[in-house]
């Protein structure tokens, strides 16, 4: 697999406390790579370091063969961007004014507004179905039109790399599966490469096309869901007991916790 993300010894800290231990970590082009692993495990700091959010203690992050650190934040704006945990827009922004803001690494001086960037921003509201919200406020969508919003931006910053920090919390299950599946639509349809942290196993199982499993500061597996989700892992990773079956429809892992209800 031709690699468009590799961590070479990668280190991370806060202070002195080491959140990932020294990581060779390569992230496969258009791919769908789901990161899971407990809380505390180091999933959304690695994705904040790949994003250029958070500097490395030691070690080299390279975005196609080159050390994202040689790049200006306007070049690595247009090749990859992020959608944090829990976005917040600034009180009284539509989703047009929102979306538009995934041009700015394309202005400067000599490049002001252009027709295209109205053409690319019209787009990406259209890719996610907004077309009918973009004169609507932010605060009054509902969560699942946010979160398209929010891609929506990302979109209209044109980069081949998306990142998400758990783009499903705080969404009802329906919206959950609207996300999950536009971002599934933009990997098949323009090989976007997706790498997103998703708490729930059984739809990490189902979108993902590489997973990724952390455990004490580091990787515990890698590949395909099929390949690496077993009893062990979910046993080693969340320290949870369980039951591997086959999703009914999908054909994917499904994990069947134990708990103590009878």
């Amino acid at each position: 697999m031709i690699a468009m993300i590799e961590t070479k010894q990668l280190q991370l800290n806060y202070g002195e406390k080491v959140i990932i231990e020294p990581l060779d970590l390569f992230l496969p082009k258009g791919e769908i790579t789901i990161l899971i692993g407990s809380n505390g495990c180091g999933k959304s700091t690695l994705l904040r370091s790949i994003a250029r959010l958070l500097k490395p203690k030691s070690g080299s992050i390279l975005l196609n063969a080159e050390d994202i650190t040689s790049l200006s934040a306007k070049e690595t704006a247009k090749k990859l961007s992020i959608l944090p945990q829990q976005p917040l827009a600034p009180e009284g922004l539509t989703v047009l004014q929102l979306v538009k803001q995934g041009r700015f690494p394309y202005q400067n001086w000599r490049k002001q507004w252009s027709s295209e960037d109205q053409q690319i921003v019209e787009q990406a509201i259209a890719a996610t179905g907004l077309t009918e919200f973009k004169d609507c406020e932010i605060e009054s969508l509902s969560g699942g039109q946010r979160q398209r919003a929010w891609i929506a931006m990302t979109l209209a910053q044109q980069t081949d790399i998306i990142l998400l920090d758990e783009p499903t919390t705080y969404l009802d299950l329906t919206h959950q599966i609207e996300v999950l599946d536009l971002l599934s639509k933009l990997n098949q349809e323009e090989n976007r490469t997706i790498v997103m942290v998703l708490h729930d196993i059984n739809l990490a199982c189902r979108y993902a096309t590489n997973m990724i499993a952390l455990v004490n500061k580091g990787i515990y597996a890698q590949g395909k869901p099929k390949e690496i989700v077993t009893v062990k892992l979910i046993q080693d990773v969340f320290q949870l007991k369980c039951e591997i079956i086959e999703d009914p429809i999908y054909g994917t892992p499904m994990c069947i916790p134990y708990g103590n209800r009878k």
